[in-house]
């Protein structure tokens, strides 16, 4: 790998080795954002278990308190007034049929679908042709709901979906590098609760194994263990 001026520079702000706090991470890695545009700040945390069992699944969502910064785009598979009732609450895109026609086509310009149980059934066909695209609704992750309109307003605020690889990390976008300090930092903090919160009983030794905050086209910054085991 080519080592440009710029990635130069950007080493010698940081020491490779050492492990920072959220806040001093956050403030170096905004400190050398130079692009033209609002980086996302990205977390990888890798976790003390083996995703080949089920009850070490580690999958869930999110409220992020300052949301994510990003323009969500949110399909809702409904009938009748609940496409209505979609549409009221924000949804870019709201109905039945014709929707799962333009997916069977190919069509899939939207982040986030959110599906009425009633229309599982015929949106569950799919599955070949969503589940790849990660858009595939799911009760767990509260897209698979009757209330329509506050899966769209928690979507649109800033709830996010997660789960674990393979290889036991979990990756995420926990905001723009153009929000505040302390904004970004609720953010990770919230999303490190959460993933705590979900430890299974099954998982045996050191549950957060390590922590990585970094962003679009920045360094990564290891976060120290004090900051893992105050959550």
């Amino acid at each position: 790998m080519i080592t440009t001026k710029r990635n130069k520079e950007i080493e010698k702000s940081f020491d490779k080795n050492k492990e920072y706090s959220i806040s001093e991470a956050i403030k170096i890695i905004k400190d050398n954002s130079k692009v033209k545009f609002a980086e996302s700040l990205d977390v990888a945390i890798r976790l003390g278990v083996d995703p080949r069992h089920a009850d070490q699944m580690i999958r869930g969502t999110v409220s992020l308190p300052n949301g994510t910064g990003k323009q969500v785009r949110v399909l809702v598979i409904a009938k009748g007034s609940k496409a209505q009732e979609a549409l009221d609450a924000g949804a870019d895109h709201a109905g039945f049929e014709d929707y799962l026609e333009k997916i069977k086509t190919g069509w899939a310009d939207v982040d986030v679908i959110v599906a009425t149980p009633d229309s599982m059934g015929e949106l569950g066909k799919l599955g070949k042709v969503l589940g790849p695209k990660g858009l595939m609704p799911n009760p767990k992750s509260g897209t698979v709901t009757m209330d329509v309109a506050n899966a769209v307003k928690e979507v649109k605020a800033g709830k996010i979906e997660f789960r674990v690889e393979k290889a036991g990390i979990v990756h995420a976008s926990l905001g723009k590098l153009n929000f505040e300090n302390e904004k970004l930092a609720e953010n990770v903090r919230a999303f490190l609760n959460t993933i705590v919160k979900l430890k299974p009983s099954s998982a045996k030794g050191q549950y957060v194994k390590s922590l990585f905050l970094t962003s679009t086209m920045g360094p990564g910054l290891k976060i120290t263990k004090d900051e893992i085991a105050l959550h």
